[in-house]
């Protein structure tokens, strides 16, 4: 496939919507680091299936058996996908990451006085679950955002015996930095501890190996969402050790998850049905397997390759503009070492201000504030715990009109140069004050919107 076409690969790249000035301009979605749209293959494939569909396993019917039969495939998709073999990985069906990780903090056989060491780095998807397992334990990050692998190392040696798991994020959801997890996995395992990877961010961008079991270096557990894969039709993916989840209760429990059930007992099934209760997405499962097939097809060296060229021509265009501040590893020639999220602010303007001037005046979709990784965030903004008390006393007052963060613009396979351009030129105006009067703040919520702005949404969806 060509860098050309891939454009034409995504559903709704070339909406155009109303802008402040009136009219109407190209939508330029540098938000694809929360989601991304859709590919057309997969919604092709997911509305083919939609007329053989009818609920997995058990069925008697043609189409509950054709039905069983993609949401399966599916699953056998993903093991290639991430190079995980079924003898001893069991893959599991969840509603996103997120549930992923709360879904094996549950299930994970944790030791009294266990260790859960984790990083300042993270998602809080990939910290807040462990708490409510294990004692978690913080490594800490460099001034730019790095994890501090000295400091990983020393915590590895501090807690050594008691680490139950090293949870660490695949690639940051904010910088963009890939983390070498394999590398991790060989410190974590010589200290007698499991890892856990959260490829949320990095399954969309790079190949994943979890490698065989008898080597050093392979990853345990892993958790990604397809909804960040061009597939947003609510599935999201745990790979753990299948001998883990053959024990004991599940997760969740009810429909699916049993063999018999008496009034005094139940007597779980077997793997994968014993973890997953109830109905599942078997529309997501099959727009998971369909874009894994379009990935495929792509290549990795191709999506790779486009994907670094926006990154550096991003970094630098936007490094040399007056009042505009990265974060992170802003070095053009490394962009292929690390992911196209860019976070940015510019002069003394308030994140959510600068986000709400390039929607409104340019069309230009990003995302303001800690994206969902405050203790991360607040590091790279250096925020003191003075400061970072006062802001905690502010928003437990409703008020969050002032809470430090960043605008982060994050690129998909499918965005141009063209529309990086564009961003340069919307922040290099707005470094300079240009832009539209009649922002108003909404302080309980944090954000700017404009008075009387033509959203139109009920003209546009029908609901």
């Amino acid at each position: 496939m060509q860098k050309t076409d891939f454009r034409n690969w995504v559903v709704g790249a070339k909406v155009r919507v109303p802008v402040a000035s009136g009219g109407t301009r190209p939508y330029i979605n540098f938000d694809n680091a929360a989601s991304t749209p859709a590919f057309k293959v997969v919604l092709e494939t997911v509305s083919d299936f939609l007329k053989w569909y009818s609920n997995v396993h058990r069925g008697c019917g043609y189409k509950s058996k054709l039905s069983s039969w993609a949401f399966e495939q599916s699953r056998s998709r993903i093991y290639g996908f991430v190079k995980a073999s079924p003898d001893d990985k069991i893959v599991l069906f969840t509603r996103n990451t997120t549930e992923s990780i709360n879904h094996l903090a549950s299930r994970f056989p944790f030791a009294e006085n266990a260790v859960v060491l984790t990083t300042v780095m993270e998602h809080h998807s990939n910290e807040l679950p462990w708490r409510k397992a294990a004692r978690v334990v913080h490594v800490s990050v460099l001034p730019d955002g790095r994890i501090d692998e000295d400091d990983l190392q020393a915590r590895l040696r501090e807690h050594r015996g008691r680490i139950a798991l090293l949870a660490v994020t695949g690639a940051s959801n904010v910088t963009g930095y890939i983390n070498p997890v394999h590398r991790y996995a060989a410190w974590a395992h010589e200290a007698g501890a499991k890892i856990f990877v959260d490829a949320a961010q990095l399954a969309p961008h790079r190949p994943i190996d979890m490698k065989d079991s008898g080597n050093a270096e392979h990853l345990d557990y892993l958790a990604f969402s397809a909804h960040k894969m061009y597939a947003p039709f609510g599935i999201g993916v745990l790979v753990g050790e299948r001998n883990v989840f053959e024990q004991g209760d599940p997760a969740m429990v009810g429909g699916g998850t049993v063999d018999i059930v008496t009034l005094e007992n139940a007597y779980w099934t077997d793997l994968p049905d014993k973890e997953e209760a109830g109905t599942p997405d078997i529309v997501g499962a099959v727009a998971l397997g369909a874009v894994l097939k379009a990935y495929g097809e792509i290549g990795w060296p191709a999506l790779i390759e486009h994907e670094t060229r926006l990154t550096a021509h991003a970094l630098e265009k936007l490094r040399h503009l007056p009042g505009v501040a990265l974060f992170g590893d802003a070095d053009p020639s490394n962009a292929r070492n690390r992911l196209g999220s860019i976070p940015f602010n510019v002069g003394g303007y308030p994140h959510a201000f600068i986000a709400a001037v390039l929607s409104h005046e340019w069309a230009i979709g990003t995302r303001s504030g800690c994206f969902c990784a405050h203790p991360y965030v607040k590091c790279l903004l250096n925020v003191n715990g003075k400061e970072a008390k006062a802001m905690e006393e502010r928003i437990l007052k409703r008020d969050r009109s002032a809470i430090p963060g960043l605008v982060r613009a994050s690129f998909g396979i499918y965005n141009t140069e063209g529309e990086i351009d564009v961003l340069a030129e919307a922040l290099g105006a707005v470094a300079e004050g240009r832009f539209m009067d009649g922002y108003i703040l909404d302080r309980e919520r944090g954000e700017y919107a404009r008075n009387n702005f033509p959203e139109g949404f009920d003209k546009i969806l029908k609901l």
